[in-house]
């Protein structure tokens, strides 16, 4: 979402980065720039305004200018403006002391509400508590039996009764909750395609019968500006506690994100990824605005290796690594890890958390060079279609062997002879790195240390080798180097076995 405003932000800091010394007028032309490219990402004007003074006071008390490197003190001047514009601290959901915690969506119609919904109870339950959600919206057509589909895929009871109307229903729901003995309940009410008195009533109604703890308002990112004016709107009617801002992983221009919380007050607390339903994130300024400005998120990255790899596993894994034992099996097998952790942002999004990784995929694009998550599809189908054997030991594939594995993943035996002879430049490459660095034996012990070796040393080694270069037969060709032509030592080691069977 914020790619064309990092991108302008990173051009003038480069810009800056080229000059030894700043004078007043470089200064001023930078933050000109840098006022023009937050107008453009849609940021409120009175925002910007603050936003470029604060940055002008800071850098003229800091001595910017007589500074050895003055550009690198304008990045961060503006970093820790961002962060302060976004909210220095990640705003916590309000959790009662005494169960149940009610939390109430409100929102109009098409922003995500019920879908929301569902991702904040799969949320609440990795944090330990028993969600309950509550279908208030009787006027959607629907939108009930969304909700109970939802809720029959992530296994939260959803409670409904098409009798009762939206504030008595809510009631009903926190009493059920009561007696059930859910920690948690969340109710999706009602939207429209504005804001009107009647939604606003109705919205004032259940408030004043359940008092719930958190009042979020779920708005559309890709709105713009509009989304601003919807939590204002929604603020003078309901106490609103924070936003879940969806469709983060859009291509919009992210003006709302840095606009909300300074004209309204209310602070962000969750950010929709993806459509699936674990693509919820916890909103954190200080990794937006590292992202924002190209730095990469690496504790998001660390966050999500903590919660889907399995740290024994990663430390077998590095120890096959360090010993030179790594094969197609666990390659795959890494593969799938990566994209359980990638979630709805896809493998680009992932690698893209890593710091000065969006700048070289970009850089890859304008080459022609772009990454196309397909392409780890057919490697995966390639492997996939290889028996156990042939997977623990690539270099019993021979020619009868590829023609069998190609009519089984629909590629060619020139696709399966390159990842073969990328896949051995990847293993020298580890057993380099194994020899070269004695301490990498111990990451394998190192907890963290080893979970994040074998989610990403194992699979990003991997994927940065050249590997995705097999949906393009003349790029693919150029990659593979000339003393590891493709098929080269396999075909060699066919012909050994058949003088070996005739003898």
């Amino acid at each position: 979402m914020f790619e064309s405003l990092s991108e302008k932000l990173q051009a003038v800091f480069d810009r800056l980065g080229r000059k030894g010394r700043l004078s007043e007028e470089d200064v001023d032309l930078a933050l000109r720039e840098v006022r023009v490219a937050l107008l453009e990402a849609d940021v409120s004007l009175r925002v910007v305004r603050q936003f470029v003074a604060a940055i002008k006071e800071k850098a003229v008390g800091q001595d910017v200018l007589q500074s050895l490197t003055p550009a690198q003190m304008v990045i961060k001047i503006v970093h820790d403006q961002l962060v302060e514009l976004l909210g220095t601290e990640p705003a916590r959901l309000t959790i009662s002391p005494k169960p149940p915690t009610v939390v109430m969506l409100v929102g109009l119609q098409g922003s995500g509400k019920t879908t929301h919904a569902g991702k904040l109870a799969v949320h609440v339950r990795k944090l330990g508590h028993k969600p309950l959600l509550v279908a208030a919206d009787p006027y959607r057509p629907a939108a009930v039996t969304q909700l109970q589909t939802l809720g029959k895929q992530i296994d939260v009871p959803v409670f409904h009764d098409p009798s009762k109307k939206p504030p008595e229903l809510s009631q009903a729901a926190v009493k059920a909750a009561e007696q059930d003995g859910h920690t948690f309940v969340i109710i999706d009410t009602a939207g429209r395609l504005q804001i009107d008195d009647d939604l606003m009533r109705e919205l004032e109604s259940i408030t004043s019968r359940v008092s719930p703890h958190e009042t979020l308002l779920v708005a559309d990112a890709m709105t713009g500006q509009e989304a601003v004016h919807v939590a204002e709107g929604f603020k003078a009617h309901v106490n609103l506690t924070g936003v879940i801002l969806t469709k983060m992983d859009g291509d919009a221009r992210g003006g709302a994100a840095l606009s909300l919380r300074e004209v309204t007050g209310v602070p962000i607390k969750f950010i929709g990824t993806g459509e699936k339903l674990d693509a919820l994130e916890q909103f954190h300024p200080d990794r937006l605005a590292q992202r924002i400005l190209g730095m990469g998120d690496v504790l998001s990255l660390i966050e999500r290796a903590q919660e889907h790899v399995d740290q024994e596993q990663a430390a077998k894994m590095q120890s096959k690594v360090v010993k030179g034992e790594f094969d197609l099996q666990d390659f795959l097998e890494q593969m799938s890890q990566l994209r359980k952790m990638a979630g709805g942002g896809g493998l680009t999004g992932l690698v893209e958390m890593l710091p000065g990784v969006g700048r070289a995929l970009k850089e890859a694009r304008q080459a022609g060079q772009s990454v196309d998550e397909k392409q780890f599809k057919r490697i995966e189908a390639i492997i996939q279609s290889m028996t156990f054997e042939e997977r623990r030991n690539p270099e019993i594939i021979g020619g009868s062997r590829k023609r069998r594995i190609a009519n089984g993943s629909g590629t060619s035996a020139a696709e399966i002879n390159q990842l073969l002879a990328q896949f051995r430049q990847m293993q020298a490459m580890m057993k380099q790195l194994s020899r070269g660095l004695p301490g990498m034996a111990g990451l394998a012990r190192g907890g963290l240390g080893g979970a994040l070796g074998g989610a990403l040393g194992g699979g990003l080694g991997g994927l940065g080798g050249g590997l995705p270069a097999l949906g393009d037969g003349a790029a693919g060709a150029q990659a593979v180097p000339a003393a590891a032509a493709p098929g080269g030592s396999n075909r060699q080691h066919h012909k050994a076995r058949k003088k070996k069977k005739r003898r």
